[in-house]
């Protein structure tokens, strides 16, 4: 009896660690780096919510009511394209380009905007329940953020809800900004850390955590907010990240530790 008590409490503790995520090395995420390959100018009065790249297009929703903003970027140049900015009380949050649809969604307004990818002029607006954080495109799907660990797949058209994945072992994080990769996976600003978390959306399983301190001068950092932004420049392995009131945009690589 004692034996088989045993074998249950073991059998019971393996099921334990397999649902919290812990259940072995296989859920050990690879620890990466930043390799600065270049920088660029960026907006310091921006508070950077979220960064998409199309093309040779750059957008970028900024936050905070009565200063937040959509802005069409040309890569190569950085001469601005369009811009359009959000009437108090909206706080921006995260930008997407869904076809033809450029979305745009706010922290507690619980509104998303759909845009024209070109004039940035709004479409509609969609209602939705809970906070938006971040949001980018993935397999003819969206993939949105609430700030906590958990991922919400919507409906590219409608904006509707198709389900929910919730990371397996990082389930503490506060996903913030988010970019789907060409590579299939998601790429996420842990809130209010210097982490960005490599995720598998079909598992939630965090893959990769880079760490990506120091990129600014600790005088500079001091008169910022966190990072945030996060785009895969496309065709090649390298991201644009930067932050809130950031003056620096810089092109990276990840790389193993």
């Amino acid at each position: 009896m004692e034996r088989n008590q045993r074998s249950l409490a073991a059998i019971v503790l393996v099921s334990v660690l397999t649902m919290t995520g812990c259940g072995g090395a296989d859920d050990q995420p690879q620890r990466r780096k930043i390799e600065v390959i270049g920088t660029g100018p960026h907006d310091s009065a921006a508070f950077t919510q979220g960064l998409e790249i199309d093309g040779t297009v750059r957008y970028e929703g900024t936050g905070k009511p009565g200063a937040s903003s959509i802005r069409a970027t040309d890569l190569n140049t950085g001469a601005e394209l369009a811009r359009v900015d959000l009437p108090a009380p909206y706080f921006g949050e995260g930008v997407t380009l869904a076809g033809d649809t450029l979305w745009q969604i706010t922290w507690r307004n619980h509104v998303a905007f759909a845009r024209d990818p070109v004039t940035l002029v709004e479409r509609g607006r969609v209602p939705y329940e809970g906070e938006g954080w971040g949001i980018c495109t993935r397999a003819g799907r969206l993939v949105m953020s609430d700030g906590t660990g958990k991922l919400t797949f919507r409906d590219p058209v409608t904006f509707a809800p198709t389900g929910t994945v919730t990371l397996r072992n990082r389930r503490t994080a506060h996903l913030n900004e988010l970019d789907c990769a060409a590579d299939g996976s998601v790429y996420a600003n842990d809130y209010p850390t210097d982490t960005i978390l490599r995720i598998d959306p079909d598992t939630g399983r965090v893959l990769d955590e880079i760490a990506a301190g120091g990129l600014l001068a600790p005088t500079t950092r001091a008169h910022t907010d966190v990072l945030n932004g996060i785009a895969q420049i496309p065709g090649t392995d390298r991201f644009l990240l930067t932050g809130k009131y950031w003056p620096t945009m810089f092109e990276v690589r990840f790389v193993p530790a």
